[in-house]
């Protein structure tokens, strides 16, 4: 019996991958361009990095993380999300980062043992950037006109962005009293979760998915109410700022994080009409995480995470299969396989994509091979030709074949279009 992939994690095969490269490929040039350089962190981190950045009674370490000790018996987990390991890494690194602001982007894998459904499995995928060093809405406004211009760069329509402040540890304890009031008010009609959720932090009561308990919050007092002075203009500017940038915002003041490192900016983008899995990106600004992570100061910092399977689910199937070869080398008995094999290692090395059968199949399945793999030229080393010292060209598209010599040939070969460089 063939060994399964373990549930909720899937492969990614051609032509499929080749989509995800594209999309990683363009999210990292489009990082670039506004100075993001590109950070890879370990897979493993310790567990205690994620105990203390997403809270010990979140959902995330009570059911999600895959955590197990290794054999010294130190409490390992594999990475749950992003940002918590981009900030180990920044303190960890800090002077071999720069002077601030320092700009970080990363694309990799992301671990949840949660149940496996459309656009959403265990081992699942995140495009993300940080910005640390900088309290400035105009950091704020940067990070959401850099993800909305990705967006649309990757095709995406019937986005929205949705946004909100959530204070700050000065004017949030007051809306923590208010909000708890009004939820003690009608607790009958919370969710299980949402009934241990309230005595905890209140605010993620609010996040809740569940039908009931969004019907139950719906007239819950809305935090923008409740910001101070400094919250409120720092919120205005980042409205402001995303105006005069030609981005569409809309406020949603039942966004929130449920974490006390979150302060100020948070958003999302969305795509209405979809449910609970409407949301295709999320962030926010995480002032206080770098000092719960052991920092010796506060690192103001905003950062955003694209899901990527959710993307591309939503951008559809896309185009066709991309052809695999430029060029097939048949041949017609078996000792012309040697020199096939240089013709086909010397041309890879010139950018030009060939391939060839190992095996000496027979000529007519070498043709089916090669049609199959979208090859534009097949060139035939047969024994009449090799008499002759050339070696039959065909044109697949023109589907027109002609004799020539084995140095017009690779001339041929050498000017095909679209050729990888």
């Amino acid at each position: 019996m063939t060994v399964p992939s373990v549930r909720g994690m899937k492969d990614v095969l051609p032509p499929e991958s080749a989509r995800w490269s594209a999309l990683e490929s363009a999210f990292l040039a489009h990082a670039a361009r506004f100075g993001f350089r590109e950070i890879r962190t370990p897979i493993l981190e310790k567990t205690e990095l994620f105990s203390r950045a997403v809270g010990e009674t979140t959902d995330i370490v009570e059911k999600e993380m895959y955590t197990f000790a290794d054999r010294s018996g130190e409490s390992l987990t594999m990475r749950p999300e992003g940002t918590a390991p981009v900030v180990r890494s920044l303190l960890m690194n800090r002077s071999e980062l720069g002077e601030w602001p320092v700009r970080l982007s990363y694309a990799g894998p992301m671990f949840r043992h949660e149940r496996p459904q459309k656009g959403r499995l265990r081992q699942f995928h995140q495009l993300g950037a940080e910005l640390f060093g900088t309290e400035s809405p105009y950091a704020d406004v940067e990070i959401l006109v850099f993800l909305s211009g990705f967006l649309k760069l990757a095709g995406l329509a019937g986005v929205s962005l949705e946004i909100n402040s959530l204070g700050d540890p000065a004017c949030r304890p007051e809306y923590h009293r208010k909000l708890s009031e009004f939820l003690a008010s009608r607790e009958d009609r919370f969710c299980d979760d949402c009934r241990r959720r309230r005595g905890q932090n209140p605010l993620r009561v609010l996040d809740c998915k569940s039908e009931r308990c969004m019907e139950a919050t719906k007239d819950a007092p809305s935090i923008l109410e409740f910001l101070c002075d400094d919250c409120r203009r720092h919120f205005e500017a980042v409205e402001a700022g995303l105006e005069a940038s030609g981005v569409p915002f809309s406020r949603n003041p039942r966004m929130v994080r449920g974490l006390d490192y979150y302060r100020r900016t948070t958003f999302e983008f969305v795509i209405p009409g979809m449910g609970a899995q409407n949301t295709v990106a999320a962030g926010g600004r995480y002032d206080g995480l770098a000092e719960m992570l052991g920092g010796k100061e506060r690192i103001p910092a905003i950062g955003f995470a694209i899901g990527v399977e959710r993307l591309l689910m939503l951008l559809g199937e896309g185009a066709a299969a991309q052809p695999s070869a430029d060029v097939f080398l048949v041949t017609s008995h078996r000792r012309f396989l040697d020199e096939a094999f240089r013709w086909k290692m010397d041309l890879i090395s010139k950018g030009v994509r060939a391939d060839m059968d190992y095996e000496g199949r027979s000529v007519k399945s070498q043709f089916r091979r090669a049609d199959k793999s979208g090859a534009k030229a097949v060139v035939v080393f047969g024994e009449a030709e090799d008499s002759r010292g050339a070696v039959m060209f065909r044109d697949m598209a023109a589907a027109r074949q002609e004799e020539v010599s084995r140095n017009e040939a690779l001339r041929r070969l050498m000017s095909l279009e679209n050729k990888e460089v």
